[in-house]
């Protein structure tokens, strides 16, 4: 019984020997009813058609609607396949045609656009590529990413051009905060897509293996490797045991060499270059918004987003270390000549403050008193809202609320009358006494009173002459009248000297504040600079003048 058991189980799997396709059958015979295209292909067309690039740099086919579409045999696409100058291997299959039959008729419009962008971004790429000793076709790894789109997110928060994941970005070295994210810098990612690719190789010693684990990473691609045992394994040996979208990661990246080699063979239209874009790249070592250069240099700022996509918030953080700023080649001395007049523009609009004083409500009565006292204020329920939104319209905490309305459930129904506790400054509708409002007066010199002392120091003579009584001004040539004329002068001269201005003047440098030029004179406050040049908050900006009471 145990032999002929024997006997079946070896029949069996001679059978399922001969019956199992090779590696190379399987590359070329392999279907999926079950292709799941990558999120590129959902490019909206004709948001891309807006970008400020293809507008102003490509040249592109409006009537490739009315063009008809080209097919190709098997062998037809086999041959081409074959006579592309590539290292990494480039199969055909079911699959692969699945594919190239999406970019060549279905989404020719995103080829074409793609086509336009390449013109600018597959430089880049090559660049990096070469300085990693990597296959130039990896170029094309964006194209089934991002669309060649710098701002693409998917739906699980890959981002840039090569849509690396935040874990995996910053493994690699790129900073990633608010205002800067080089995932989306052309030049840093693609220096980090290299680096990644050339460790994914050295782990794999097989492209089809490491492009497969660029999408879905290693982790997934040993875990296949594993469940189909042997060695000598590529993709197409664990194409059943990967993620389904990893399955179609590999056809996806043969048809977009294809399609980027052989368009013209499909009636897409060649994206010409309308004008060339030279560009070249600084250091820039100080806090900057995109608009100030904008205006400055006379750039869109349009142009500045699509050269330097990185900066999220249109801010370039210079001051904590130096940013690469890419520029039109002919802007670049312009920048540098400029870049004083460029922080400077606009700076009270962009400027972020280091230090700030509180100052009093500029609504208040000086000459009433205030106290803090508590307020109780009543909320109706409005349609939509939530304890937590009533909690943060008031700066309160939601258990506050609960507490003080006796609530168990965080539920609320709409018209409730809720009790709020706040407490607020309020006049007490006494006023200061004089002895206050004189100490706050000294304390901070009246301006109009030292502008006025200011002239009368600077009065020419004549004025002073006219000052005098008008007998001694008549009585002038003769000698003996001149002595009580010069006692009248004196007279009138004395109380001028006396109220000689108690102010001196501060021009205002980069990062000062209020607070740090109170501490660089004597007996000074925030108050005082702020009483004496008339402000009410604590803005200033560089190069302005404020006056400084003398101690």
């Amino acid at each position: 019984m145990k032999k002929l058991i024997s006997t079946i189980l070896l029949g069996g799997s001679m059978l399922l020997a001969s019956a199992a396709p090779s590696i190379l059958t399987l590359k070329q015979s392999i279907t999926d009813n079950a292709i799941q295209y990558p999120e590129s292909f959902e490019t909206d067309t004709h948001k891309m058609l807006q970008n400020w690039y293809l507008q102003n740099y490509a040249v592109l086919n409006e009537n490739m609607s009315n063009t008809p579409n080209i097919d190709a045999t098997d062998e037809v696409y086999i041959q081409r396949l074959s006579k592309m100058p590539t290292d990494i291997e480039m199969p055909y299959n079911q699959v692969v045609r699945s594919y190239i039959n999406m970019y060549t008729q279905r989404r020719r419009q995103l080829v074409e656009n793609m086509l336009g962008m390449s013109l600018y971004y597959m430089p880049i790429f090559e660049e990096a590529l070469e300085r990693k000793g990597l296959p130039l076709e990896l170029r094309y790894l964006p194209v089934i990413e991002s669309a060649l789109n710098p701002d693409a997110v998917s739906r699980v928060g890959a981002t840039g051009l090569w849509q690396f994941m935040l874990p995996t970005a910053r493994g690699l070295g790129l900073e990633i905060n608010t205002l800067v994210d080089e995932r989306r810098d052309p030049y840093a990612s693609s220096e980090a897509a290299a680096s990644y690719l050339k460790q994914l190789y050295e782990m794999y010693h097989d492209w089809s293996l490491a492009i497969a684990a660029y999408n879905c990473g290693p982790g997934n691609v040993n875990k296949a490797l594993r469940r189909a045992g042997g060695d000598n394994k590529d993709f197409w040996s664990i194409y059943y045991l990967l993620p389904q979208e990893t399955r179609g990661y590999v056809p996806a990246f043969i048809a977009a060499n294809y399609v980027m080699t052989y368009y013209n063979e499909h009636n897409i239209s060649p994206a010409l270059a309308r004008r060339p874009i030279i560009t070249d790249s600084i250091h820039v070592t100080k806090r900057v918004h995109l608009k100030q250069i904008s205006d400055v240099l006379n750039i869109p700022v349009e142009e500045l987003r699509v050269l330097n996509p990185q900066y999220r918030k249109d801010i370039i953080p210079g001051d904590t270390r130096p940013y690469s700023l890419v520029l039109p080649s002919m802007q670049v001395y312009s920048y540098l000549m400029s870049e004083d007049s460029i922080v400077s523009h606009d700076y009270k609009l962009y400027a972020r403050r280091d230090m700030v004083e509180p100052t009093l409500n500029p609504t208040e009565d000086p000459n009433m008193e205030y106290t803090t006292k508590l307020v109780v204020k009543t909320h109706v329920v409005k349609r939509g809202e939530t304890l937590s939104k009533i909690a943060s319209k008031y700066g309160v905490t939601v258990a506050d609320i609960k507490k003080w309305n006796k609530l168990k459930r965080n539920t609320i129904a709409r018209g409730k009358k809720l009790k709020i506790n706040s407490y607020e400054r309020v006049a007490t509708g006494k006023k200061k006494t004089p002895e206050v409002i004189a100490k706050a007066e000294e304390q901070a010199p009246n301006d109009s009173i030292n502008v006025a002392a200011a002239d009368s120091a600077a009065a020419p003579s004549t004025e002073i002459a006219r000052a005098q009584p008008a007998d001694a001004v008549k009585e002038q040539p003769q000698p003996q009248a001149q002595a009580p004329a010069k006692k009248a002068t004196a007279a009138k001269a004395a109380p001028a000297k006396a109220a000689a201005p108690k102010v001196k003047y501060h021009t205002v440098k980069k990062g000062e504040s209020l607070f740090r030029i109170a501490k660089k004179y004597k007996g000074v406050t925030v108050a005082d600079i702020q009483k004496l040049n008339g402000l009410t908050g604590s803005d200033i900006k560089i190069g302005q003048k404020l006056k400084i009471p003398r101690s």
